[in-house]
């Protein structure tokens, strides 16, 4: 069990490293809770919920996994090299689909009820 806690203490560490150094992080974060505030303004039905939780995990999760690889590639190639920029670049390209694309979902899934909400 005391191996378990440790884990859980690490992976917190890691998710606070993120959030103070990471201004992407900090703003996926303030997204996350206003999607979940309109989510509640709007009453989402649980199958709604679910797909905005998974949404934010993944943006959230990616920002996070980017982080770990920018600071290795910077730990392995302190100097610039054109194969570590390839491998930022494309850890940064998946956070961004990731977040267009949870940007779509919450449009679809908050838009209509927010519309009607502010149309009446």
């Amino acid at each position: 069990m005391s191996k378990f806690i440790r884990s859980f203490g690490v992976a917190i560490a890691g998710i606070g490293f993120a959030l103070r150094t990471q201004s992407h992080m900090r703003f996926h974060a303030v997204a996350a809770i206003i999607a979940c505030c309109l989510g509640f303004i709007v009453s989402l039905q649980p199958l709604e919920w679910a797909i905005i939780l998974v949404a934010i995990a993944v943006v959230i999760s990616a920002e996070m996994i980017n982080t770990a690889v920018e600071q290795a590639v910077n730990l392995a190639s302190p100097t610039i090299h054109p194969v570590a920029k390839i491998a930022k670049d494309v850890a940064a390209g998946a956070v961004l689909f990731a977040a267009v694309i949870s940007a779509i979902i919450g449009l679809l899934i908050l838009g209509p009820p927010l519309w009607h909400l502010l149309m009446n």
